[in-house]
């Protein structure tokens, strides 16, 4: 197994069938440093259009269609001390007659400290003089391309992933993909510094970071939807529009976990996932919402 580094001087605002920025083996791990959602690097140079620049596509040698790519999320590591983030709610996470009486969204800075472990705000808010919040690195978007030659913008998911801005992908997450093209060719990039559940400001703090994965290959066992795993639990990821369509693909991927995987009943994951499920929201900003399926580990049944 081998640690590439992959340098860009192009990115891509969609997730897509285009030609390989890297080449890699099988169980292989990439290092790259990603810009901020708007195209800024850890120097605060406009290297790219915003909209998400993906650093990428990866070509992972051995992936075919039906098969899994395997994403570990090794480290991300801040390389920039500032981020920024958008100062007032969506309006579509608030009832339609008050979108009149939100502030100006207007861009806010925030500082990181990479050493403290911590992020706060860069000019002081009434209120909030004191808010100093915890580093919790997440990738927002980043995913695979997708099936019979089509191209996803970064401003959206679906199965092959893409912008789902799920608090949880952070180091330490293991996330599968559903291959589509050969070469699954991974795309990965607009990491935050820290996020609420649902990024309903329309950003977490947006900053450059570098980030290591390992990309592995798992043959023939086709999923549908992303999942996920940490050491506490087993995620399964939907996209869509509306909310309720994404709970249903997220919850349908579970219960084929369950029943493939885990060998349950019908019977059994029904009893089981209607007791001790737990949804979490991914993303409710953006043209497709992002809902995730937790289950915890100590739950489940041994394998089949």
């Amino acid at each position: 197994m081998t640690t590439h580094r992959l340098v860009c001087n192009v990115w891509h605002n969609i997730l897509g069938t285009v030609p390989p920025a890297l080449h890699v083996g099988d169980g292989d791990s990439v290092v790259t440093e990603t810009l901020d959602a708007m195209g800024v690097d850890k120097d605060g140079v406009s290297r790219a259009s915003g909209g998400n620049p993906m650093n990428g596509p990866i070509h992972v040698e051995g992936a075919a269609p039906g098969d899994r790519l395997l994403v570990e999320i090794v480290r991300m590591t801040p390389i920039r001390p500032m981020g920024w983030t958008r100062a007032s709610l969506a309006a579509n996470v608030v009832q339609p007659e008050r979108v009149r009486d939100l502030p100006q969204s207007a861009r806010t800075e925030w500082f990181i400290d990479i050493e403290a472990g911590t992020v706060s705000l860069a000019a002081p808010v009434a209120g909030l003089e004191h808010l100093v919040l915890p580093l919790d690195p997440m990738i927002g978007c980043f995913g695979v391309a997708p099936d019979r030659g089509q191209a996803f913008s970064t401003a959206t998911s679906a199965e092959n992933g893409g912008n789902m801005d799920y608090r949880g992908f952070g180091p330490g997450t293991k996330i599968w993909f559903p291959v589509f093209v050969p070469g699954a060719l991974f795309f990965l990039g607009d990491c935050h510094a820290v996020q609420g559940d649902g990024e309903i400001v329309g950003t977490g703090v947006e900053t450059a970071m570098e980030v290591e994965v390992r990309l592995s290959v798992v043959k023939g066992t086709k999923i549908v939807w992303p999942r996920a795993e940490t050491d506490e639990a087993i995620l399964t990821v939907g996209n869509a529009r509306p909310l309720d369509q994404a709970l249903q693909h997220a919850t349908t991927e579970m219960f084929d976990w369950l029943t493939g995987e885990y060998g349950l009943s019908g019977v059994a994951a029904s009893h089981l996932m209607g007791q001790v499920i737990r949804y979490q929201v991914g993303n409710v900003f953006d043209p497709a919402y992002t809902m995730v399926a937790k289950i915890e580990k100590r739950w489940l049944p041994p394998k089949a």
